[in-house]
């Protein structure tokens, strides 16, 4: 038997939902530090579309496989480095990123190509300014003079690290403690490699090929000290270590060859002996704040074959600096002060936070198989969006309206119960997308303003179904007091049912579907679950407060839209057979 209207105790559910929109709004209104709005996407905010333009080393053209799997990757460093509502395409070689709001200057990092590889530091000398070479090309070799020899290696070792990993000055440079001392300059001249040539067939090499062939002449590396000399002078004259300089060589670099780069943070050239060790042999990579340097460091692990390459490189070198190299910039140049066989260390330089973990976060998520032109980052019009957001809100508002009056229409006092439900359903739900928006980045695009919308009709759904069974029970004989209990014993399990299949599907098309969809899914799901809480909270409650209540406007069965309902079980009562007697006609 159903319990009475009156044991369902309703102020107690109505407490219980209070309480949960204060604390809501409180979170809402007192925590965090952006506006209490919920995120928007592109679509109805406006934001950056940022182009990355493939190359490869040779090049040539891009195959699918690698710029698949480029796009891969950026989309992995987005989500790790919690850039909200980014959508990352392909466009013939391009890969476009779409950032909503104004995260467009953190996007243009996304497509850093991260080719980090370990090289032994030959040897070393301080930037000089150098007039630029009469060709107006940076790779190719001055038209006459030659710089001094750059120094000879074998510079005294640092002192000691606390930590077991190679240590570094703080700018990043060689980690050298004392200046080294400066060969006599050459006599010999220098003339540019044979393959600065245009290549067989009478094409022009690209300034890719002409880069590698000055800075990674095999010679760099060559034991005739006067040749390796003579092409260490021509590669290094022909650099320049400047900022905001394009590096035409930056991350096509071959790692089999000697290279010449430069200092990340520092005026300092290098001459770096062929890869060792690339970086794709690390295992984790992350952040933090050495105290006893008073600096921020980029703490490495590698795995088991790069922690025994790693082992025996420093094993073999002590005292030698090795470079580590973050496409043919070399970030830090630590000298070895003993081995280190455990696979672990770090990379130090002048990090601010920020810059020691986009580092780590590059490195972590791993190389990008391809190299990419700078960043062109294009601010799309809010206008549209803002037109979008007024057509969505406006078709909700529509939506809402209509219900209202067909609510008000066919169950009047029953109808204003609904509407009262709505709004406050509509109150959990804008204060639950302001928390998403801050908690895991949620952005409402115009797909998710269509799931709301769809949630209306699921919502006011619940209702009709809970009214309708309260005609039936009215229908039957009994009172609306205690038609109430029995309806909503009755309903709740439709509702239930409803609400699972609707939640189920949601959920369904949230996993199998990408990008607009996905939101839709996500806050039709959402605006699913809500709805049992103001049904369970709210509605049920409120309907049997007006059924115990001893107001005769209330408890009128025509304000509450149950006058024909009514009528009828009358009839059907009156013509009804009393029990115990029947009707029997003479003859």
């Amino acid at each position: 038997m159903a319990p009475s209207a009156g044991h369902l105790r309703p102020g107690r559910y109505l407490a219980f939902f209070a309480l949960i929109v204060v604390v809501l709004y409180a979170l809402v209104f007192f925590t965090g530090s952006g506006k209490p709005t919920p995120k928007l996407g592109i679509d109805l905010q406006g934001g950056t579309r940022v182009t990355l333009t493939a190359r490869t080393p040779d090049g040539g053209q891009p195959t699918r496989d690698s710029l698949n799997q480029a796009r891969q990757i950026i989309e992995t460093r987005v989500n790790g480095i919690g850039v909200a509502g980014t959508e990352v395409v392909l466009d013939g070689n391009n890969v476009v990123i779409t950032v909503p709001g104004a995260q467009g200057d953190q996007a243009k990092s996304l497509g850093q190509t991260a080719k980090l590889g370990f090289r032994k530091v030959i040897t070393s000398q301080p930037n000089t300014p150098a007039a630029p070479p009469a060709s107006g090309n940076p790779a190719a070799p001055p038209a006459s003079g030659t710089p001094s020899t750059p120094p000879s290696s074998g510079a005294p070792s640092a002192p000691p690290s606390a930590t077991g990993a190679p240590s570094s000055t703080p700018n990043g440079g060689g980690g050298a403690a004392g200046a080294p001392a400066q060969q006599p300059p050459s006599t010999t001249p220098s003339a540019p490699p044979a393959s600065t040539t245009p290549a067989a067939g009478g094409q022009a090499q690209t300034p890719i090929q002409q880069a590698q062939a000055i800075r990674q002449n095999p010679d760099l590396a060559s034991t005739d000290q006067a040749k390796a000399q003579a092409a260490q002078q021509a590669a290094l004259a022909s650099l320049t270590c400047a900022p905001n300089v394009a590096d035409p060589l930056e991350g096509n670099d071959l790692s089999d060859k000697p290279l010449v780069a430069c200092g990340d943070k520092d005026a300092t050239k290098y001459v770096l002996g062929p890869q060792f060790l690339p970086g794709t042999e690390i295992s984790t990579a992350s952040s933090g704040y050495d105290q006893q340097r008073g600096q921020w460091v980029v703490d490495l692990t590698f795995d088991g074959a790069g922690s025994k390459t790693w082992g025996d490189f420093t094993s073999a070198n002590v005292g030698s600096q090795a470079a580590f190299v973050l496409d043919t910039q070399v970030v830090s140049a630590p000298t070895i002060q003993s081995a280190i066989l455990g696979g672990n260390t770090q990379i130090t330089g002048q990090f601010t936070q920020a810059d020691a973990k986009n580092l780590a976060d590059v490195l972590k998520y791993g190389s990008l198989p391809l190299s990419f032109d700078s960043s062109d980052a294009t601010t799309v019009s809010a206008t549209l969006g803002s037109a979008s957001l007024q057509a969505g809100l406006l078709a909700g508002a529509i939506g809402l309206i209509v219900v209202f009056i067909y609510c008000l229409i066919y169950y009047r006092l029953l109808g204003i119960l609904t509407i009262l439900s709505l709004a406050l359903s509509g109150l959990l739900v804008y204060a639950v997308l302001v928390l998403l928006g801050r908690w895991i980045g949620y952005t409402l695009d115009l797909a998710g303003i269509a799931g709301l919308i769809i949630a209306i009709g699921i919502t006011a759904d619940s209702f009709v179904i809970y009214f309708e069974r309260l005609k039936d029970e009215i229908r039957e004989g009994r009172t609306f007091r205690s038609a109430v209990p029995r309806g909503w014993a009755r309903a709740r399990r439709t509702i239930l049912a409803s609400d699972a299949v609707s939640f189920l599907a949601a959920a369904i098309l949230y996993v199998i579907a990408v990008g607009d969809v996905q939101g839709f899914a996500f806050t039709l799901g959402m605006s699913t679950v809500l709805d049992l809480v103001v049904v369970y909270l709210v509605t049920h409650p409120l309907v049997a407060m007006v059924s115990t209540s001893k107001s005769a406007f209330l408890s009128n069965p025509r304000n509450l839209g149950l006058g024909a309902v009514q009528r009828l079980a009358s009839e059907r009562k009156s013509t009804r057979p009393a029990v115990g007697r029947t009707n029997v006609k003479e003859a």
